[in-house]
């Protein structure tokens, strides 16, 4: 029969490992169990691991894949596919059956895996050999694995709805089967979960603090003495089930390097913010892989972009940052942070600051990883004149007017918000965005019974009379968009009325203060209720984008995503901007 190799051979000692071709060949003529093997599996060295720490994170996550996972994979499991990695594989035997990957630029985004799904379902086997090893780089730049997880992830989500699953998933014994869901599409799945039981959590706790049910259960423990509820409650900050998920490479280090180098190799990872590195990718896969599954894998590839696998370490750009990660990491990270407040100040009176510590550091962490991991990983991120020159070039991309054909997403914020809802094409993709975005509704709904303006009413007026009050928010919104588009002749006039409507507003805050019950506690609270109804309301008229747009409302909408867009970015640059005034955190380089 005639052999290939799918990918380069090259490693460290690339003559010394191409001696070894004719030993790996042979295996084809060994005995390998019922049926010969067609695809051979070899061990991968990532040589790319010293040029940042970014590089050693994916450098180990792959080493104890490509090496513990994958053996055990292949044998006793037999479920191991191709992955990409410099596989030898029996060329009659898949011509003849289809080919090695699939060309469809939809479902088959990830191709290589389905060249295993090829040899599986057609009575192949593959194997997996450790004598060669075949050099492979890794991405570098944070940026980079984040393109590179996202394709990965949303190509997942593509298997989970192709055929070839399907017919796995129905031929398969229960233990391959459950071998194969663990090692491909549920190790994506399970981080979704995760992402969505951290959402379930918050949002419940946020529902017994509006309720006034948390703080009923706490009294009557209290009264009976009963301290089983809170001491089971702060278990959890002991017991964290995502530190499992770091014992594979723990056990790799351990087997390649030995016990006491690999408690020193672990102990400095997370010295280097390795944990911060790993959280901030469970948003990474759990975004792509979620809005494939909603939306289809069409749109991720018109988005596709390359990888690469240059050696990328420079600083990145407040707005690349800001464009890549806006929708996957920062806007999640502020409603987490949103969540956490509404819980801190409705639902914390009397249970303490430990046990609100206790329950809420693990949201915490998280949240402070999706929204300043990109920070912290960036070259230069923390150097003054950078940050100068990256707060420039952000409003000027912010503020640039103008979108349309042949303006690319890095030149205007119009032109990238565009792109960012390019994937919403189907009623149904629609359906479910508005059924998600009503979730931020219930900020407004509990928050309004807590002011001291309305007293002890709980009545449905209350939470009308508060539509009332964002409708007129609004209203004053659309004035001030209205005027910035008068003439510049009419600079004069635009200026007055500016000016005219912010006393109006300012004078109508402070009769209320003064004859009503309003107090300045409330104000606070209502920008607390009104900034997730807005960010609600924005979803779901960008969802029914060819709607708005034929009733004439699409640019009112579009300067309310700006606006949004801009406080969000001041407030995640403003902390890196306060540490770049010290001089012993400019000196940070953390790559």
């Amino acid at each position: 029969e005639i052999y290939s190799i799918k990918d380069c051979l090259g490693t460290r000692n690339g003559q010394a490992k191409s001696l070894k071709m004719r030993n790996i060949l042979e295996e084809f003529d060994r005995d390998h169990g019922i049926r010969p093997p067609t695809i051979l599996g070899v061990r991968e060295h990532v040589f790319t691991g010293s040029v940042s720490s970014l590089a050693s994170f994916m450098s180990s996550q792959e080493t104890s894949f490509v090496t513990l996972g994958q053996r055990v994979l292949a044998k006793p499991l037999k479920i191991r596919m191709h992955y990409g990695h410099s596989d030898v594989f029996d060329r009659v035997f898949h011509i003849t059956r289809g080919g090695i990957s699939k060309a469809s630029r939809v479902i088959n985004a990830s191709e290589d895996i389905f060249a295993g799904f090829n040899s599986i379902l057609r009575q192949g086997n593959i194997t997996h050999h450790e004598y060669i090893q075949v050099g492979k780089g890794r991405d570098v730049g944070l940026n980079q694995i984040a393109l590179f997880e996202g394709k990965v992830a949303g190509g997942n989500g593509e298997q989970v709805l192709s055929r070839d699953v399907y017919r796995l998933g129905q031929l398969l014994d229960f233990f391959r089967m459950m071998s194969f869901y663990f090692t491909t599409v549920g190790f994506y799945f399970c981080t979704m979960l995760t992402v969505l039981t951290l959402y379930i959590f918050l949002y419940g706790k946020a529902y017994l603090a509006f309720s006034r049910v948390g703080a009923t259960i706490r009294e009557r423990a209290i009264l009976v003495n009963n301290t089983a509820l809170s001491a089971a409650l702060s278990a959890q900050f002991l017991f964290q089930i995502g530190v499992f998920t770091a014992v594979p490479m723990i056990l790799g280090f351990i087997l390649e390097q030995g016990f006491l180098q690999a408690i020193v190799s672990f102990t400095a990872m997370q010295f280097q913010l390795c944990t911060v590195f790993f959280t901030f990718s469970i948003g990474t896969r759990a975004h792509y892989f979620g809005r494939t599954l909603l939306h289809g894998g069409a749109s991720v590839c018109q988005q596709y972009k390359t990888t690469g696998r240059g050696f990328v370490v420079k600083h990145i750009k407040f707005s690349e940052n800001y464009r890549l990660y806006s929708r996957s990491h920062f806007v999640k990270g502020m409603e987490v942070i949103l969540l956490l407040v509404v819980y801190l100040a409705c639902g914390n009176d009397e249970a303490g600051s430990v046990s609100y510590i206790l329950l809420t550091v693990s949201s915490c962490f998280l949240a402070f990883s999706w929204l300043f991991a990109p920070y912290l990983f960036n070259l230069s991120g923390f150097e003054r004149q950078k940050v100068v020159e990256d707060f420039k070039e952000w409003t000027k991309w912010l503020f640039h007017r103008g979108g349309g054909i042949g303006v690319e997403g890095a030149e205007s914020w119009e032109a990238w918000w565009e792109d960012e809802l390019s994937h919403i094409g189907t009623l149904s993709g629609r359906l479910v965005e508005t059924i998600l975005s009503l979730r931020f509704f219930i900020f407004q709904y509990g928050v309004v019974y807590k002011l001291n303006v309305h007293g002890s009413d709980t009545s449905f007026a209350v939470y009308g009379w508060s539509w009332a009050a964002f409708a007129v928010i609004l209203v004053i919104f659309k004035v001030f968009a209205f005027i910035q588009k008068i003439s510049v002749s009419f600079r004069l006039v635009r200026r007055f009325i500016q000016g005219l409507a912010l006393l109006v507003s300012l004078a109508g805050i402070i009769v209320a203060v003064v004859l009503t019950e309003l107090s300045v506690t409330d104000i606070f609270a209502c920008v607390l209720a009104f900034l997730p109804t807005g960010w609600g309301v924005l979803s779901i008229a960008c969802a029914w984008k060819p709607t708005i747009k034929r009733i004439g409302m699409w640019e009112s909408v579009r300067s309310l995503a700006r606006l949004y867009d801009a406080g969000m970015g001041m407030l995640i640059f403003l902390p890196v901007a306060l540490f770049s005034l010290f001089p012993f955190v400019s000196t940070f380089r953390h790559v």
